[in-house]
């Protein structure tokens, strides 16, 4: 799974570019973040009724459409590629309601033989933002009114990398298939089964954190520095 990950750009220009955006030229800085997680509010990229890609903020923790309870939200934050399209949970918002989830790195948990973990910080070599693939849903309360925004973030199986860390890793996109997987006139899902692959290794590395990320309340660029 995917639980924790970090988003430490803070020039909007540089996520822009990322991502090509039409950003407004008074769009203020980020806040650096080394450690999101699960119920938090997220920066994902997604496409308009009129096709046009934008940031839009949401929840961590997908609600769907027709759940009753919004605590459903807490145990959807990732969602299995290899079952998206038949997932009551995920398939209308696989069809309907793709995005991209900002990020520059993300944690894993490695398991040890005296039952700790290790966490591993793992980024692509070059050190820039990418997207995790994600779908997203309008949830509505029908007693009070209010509307949440929520996403959830795809995972795939592991690649070399990511292997010995954990048994699942998150889809990552190259980003010359961005517009295909926000595409809303794309709603055949076979066209999009295709994309959900295992970031290559070669192009990704990772190394050991400190045990302070394990609480979601520590911040700070000192969480992905590398320890012994």
């Amino acid at each position: 799974m995917c639980g924790r990950y970090t988003s430490t750009v803070v020039d909007p220009d540089i996520i822009a570019q990322a991502f090509d955006l039409d950003l407004p030229p008074d769009t203020p800085s980020l806040p650096a973040r080394y450690n999101i997680a699960p119920t938090q509010d997220v920066m994902t990229v997604v496409k308009d009724e009129e096709n046009n890609t934008r940031l839009a903020w949401m929840r961590w923790g997908l609600i769907p459409f027709w759940a009753k309870d919004p605590a459903i939200g807490n145990r959807l934050i990732n969602a299995r590629s290899e079952t998206l399209a038949e997932k009551p949970s995920f398939r209308a918002a696989y069809r309907y309601r793709r995005c991209l989830v900002v990020a520059d790195g993300f944690y894993e948990w490695k398991g040890n033989d005296d039952g700790s973990k290790t966490p591993y910080y793992i980024r692509l070599k070059d050190g820039g933002l990418f997207g995790m693939s994600g779908l997203w849903e309008v949830w509505t309360d029908k007693q009070t009114g209010e509307v949440r925004t929520t996403c959830t973030i795809i995972t795939t199986s592991p690649n070399e990398l990511v292997q010995p860390i954990h048994n699942r890793m998150t889809v990552i996109l190259p980003r010359e298939h961005y517009d295909t997987w926000l595409d809303r006139n794309t709603t055949d899902t076979r066209q999009l089964q295709p994309l959900l692959q295992p970031y290559p290794a070669e192009a990704m590395t990772a190394h050991p954190v400190s045990t302070r990320v394990n609480n979601p309340r520590h911040e700070g660029p000192e969480l992905i520095e590398p320890i012994a």
